[in-house]
């Protein structure tokens, strides 16, 4: 018996019966046929919904950029107007949708996409009440990060979700690299504030460690120049020291990141009812609906 593959459907499938324990998925009703429609794509209504979603996403952020042209704001400022209003109207529909069709409501409202859904829309209602507050407006291109929901990059390819998964095994190292850097640039800002001093445009030890910052990351802006032969010393050792800081977090990744390759092929099951992935290799059942798992691979071959 072979071991069924783990196609993009299987994970999908999961993905779906997550969100719907999640958020409380409508068991009948208007509310269930629109759930579907909204936070599912597999049908056809589904899929064009998503689409839909899709093409006004893009076309209101090509909006907000030409409208931040004068050039272009000048001439048809009209236009951007109305078509502003009518997303806006669009997505505080879908929003609203989205708040009514689960039976848990606070869960969406809460989590990362909902918020996003939700400042999308918040700056162009702001500036009818409070004109002040008009320069958020630029604020509505994080709809643009709305587009990885729709496409659902986490859920339909495996290489994300390994990536993600590498990053999150790496989150301690990666902790202590970031305080190690810290503490260098505390380190190097003091030093230099000592040797340089404000007569040298080193005012003060944050001003220093800014410039300890871009010196370690060797991007050099030029607006802080160290004066002295002792300051110029530091400078040099700074920048080679950058470069081999530069490389630590790429090694730290790049082996959590074959680690967790190799942890992913070692447990190819899936389950053919829910997509959970993951399983252990003496496994019999589905850890997550008790499903039966298909043999591992090495069971096969003992057995053969």
């Amino acid at each position: 018996m072979k071991n069924p593959p783990r196609t993009a459907r299987n994970r999908w499938h999961a993905h779906n019966a997550r969100l719907g324990e999640y958020l409380g998925k409508p068991e009948s009703g208007w509310r269930a046929r629109w759930y579907v429609i909204i936070f599912e794509a597999e049908t056809r209504a589904g899929r064009l919904f998503d689409l839909t979603l899709l093409g006004a996403i893009l076309a209101s952020v090509l909006v907000v950029m030409l409208d931040s042209l004068p050039s272009v704001s000048g001439r048809a400022g009209t236009v951007f107007t109305v078509l502003e209003w009518l997303f806006t109207l669009l997505f505080t529909a879908e929003y609203v949708m989205r708040i009514l069709v689960v039976r848990r409501p606070w869960r969406y409202v809460l989590s990362f996409y909902g918020v996003i859904d939700f400042i999308s829309i918040l700056p162009t209602w702001l500036a009818i009440f409070v004109p002040e507050l008009a320069y958020l407006l630029d604020v509505r291109l994080l709809r643009l990060l709305r587009i990885f929901r729709i496409l659902k990059i986490t859920v339909y390819f495996e290489e994300a979700q390994i990536l993600l998964r590498a990053l999150l095994n790496a989150r301690h190292k990666i902790f202590v690299f970031l305080g190690t850097v810290f503490i260098i640039t505390i380190i190097l800002g003091t030093v230099m504030y000592v040797v340089e001093g404000p007569q040298h445009g080193f005012t003060s030890i944050p001003v220093s460690m800014y410039w300890a910052v871009v010196t370690l990351t060797t991007t050099g802006f030029g607006d802080l120049v160290p004066r002295t032969p002792l300051g110029q010393f530091i400078t040099s050792m700074t920048i080679l020291l950058g470069y081999s800081i530069i490389a630590f977090p790429t090694g730290i990744i790049g082996a959590e990141l074959v680690s967790t390759m190799r942890q992913s092929s070692s447990s190819p099951r899936t389950c053919t009812h829910c997509g959970t992935e993951g399983h252990d290799a003496d496994a019999a059942f589905c850890k997550r609906c008790g499903t039966k798992l298909p043999p591992h691979p090495t069971q096969t071959a003992h057995s053969e």
